[in-house]
């Protein structure tokens, strides 16, 4: 049997995707307490103010006014996902490419589709497409519902990172199957989360994850959620690319 060296490296996530789903959208995990678990990420932050990305060891709050700013680090997150971003891969990309032709590109780099990757491109975008969530007030929406409002933002010509992990498909409800994405701007001024793009010229690094710890939140409505609905992966699709 083949073998091939790697060394353990742990990701961490805070609560379930299928709980965001079900409208958990609030818990006591705060920005500060996430950067002490990693460096790079993503999420959201209590009643879906916006979309989450840590890059370098700070963490961005990408507001559906367009807006970004460094967050609080006494804000809160419902469900992130981070590491110390450790590149284990390395590749020029080919060059005007969009979305899926990159994805299936990065999948050829990886060792196997069975572990975790954080993933971060670095490029030149002729275009990206994005949206961003709009805060949620009580009584809390079903994620398919509360995303229905979101504005579909398109950039041109500009130069960013996109971020996020490459999830196997067995993680379905735990976290988001596929590539899950955010984006932000070399200047720090827009950003959200990723629909699709087309990369004039770009790098690919890839951290391989071997290890998940997940924490679980301890509050009722994550103990009331229905976190195993029949149209799971339906729910998947519509709330991640807006289908």
């Amino acid at each position: 049997m083949s073998k091939f060296t790697v060394t353990r490296h742990e990701i961490f996530q805070t609560s379930l995707m299928s709980a965001l789903l079900d409208g958990v959208y609030e818990d006591e995990m705060t920005v500060r307490d996430l950067l002490g678990r990693g460096s790079f990420g993503l999420g959201t932050f209590n009643g879906l103010d916006g979309e989450m990305l840590i890059i370098d060891g700070i963490c961005y709050q990408l507001r559906a006014d367009g807006g970004v700013s460094k967050a609080d680090l006494g804000a809160h997150t419902p469900y992130a996902v981070v590491t110390n971003f450790v590149p284990h891969i390395e590749s020029q990309l080919p060059k005007n490419i969009v979305r899926a032709e990159a994805s299936t590109f990065i999948d050829k780099l990886t060792a196997s589709q069975n572990y975790m990757y954080a993933l971060r491109i670095d490029g030149d975008f002729e275009w990206i497409r994005m949206r961003t969530v709009v805060k949620q007030e009580k009584p809390y929406r079903p994620m398919v519902e509360a995303t229905d409002e979101d504005a579909i933002i398109e950039l041109h010509d500009v130069s960013g990172v996109v971020a996020g992990f490459r999830t196997p498909l067995y993680e379905q409800g735990i976290g988001v199957p596929g590539c899950h994405t955010h984006f932000l701007t070399d200047d720090r001024t827009a950003g959200g989360h990723v629909l699709d793009f087309k990369l004039r010229s770009g790098t690919a690094a890839l951290c391989l994850g071997t290890d998940l710890r997940l924490q679980l939140p301890l509050t009722d409505a994550f103990k009331n959620a229905n976190l195993s609905p029949d149209d799971l992966e339906w729910q998947i699709q519509k709330t991640e690319m807006h289908r």
